[in-house]
């Protein structure tokens, strides 16, 4: 089994984040309100060739928190992590504290 994937052309690997159901006093939360699609990347392409053969590399890199579409992506599954691939276009920005 792979223990890492690395992502081709503009491809970047999200680990998406899962928030919180419940508060650290127990009050449970709405699905509404914790609904921010957003990811960690995992790994980066290299990115993609310009027509002059140059690289153009991706707008993220790892460890990135990023805003994620809500459909698209290519589902993999690493042991018993999952995970999803999207291409660099595809993400809509990063999160910054």
């Amino acid at each position: 089994m792979a223990r890492r994937l690395i992502p081709t052309l503009n491809r970047v690997l999200v680990e998406k984040i899962i928030p919180p159901s419940k508060t650290t006093a127990g009050i449970l939360l709405p699905e509404a309100s914790t609904k921010l699609n957003s990811g960690k990347v995992i790994s980066v392409g290299p990115g993609l060739r310009s027509s002059e053969g140059n690289t153009i590399p991706p707008a993220v890199k790892e460890g990135d928190t990023v805003l994620l579409p809500g459909y698209g992506g290519t589902q993999v599954k690493l042991g018993e992590k999952e995970y999803v691939l999207y291409r660099d276009e595809d993400i809509l920005g990063t999160l910054h504290d």
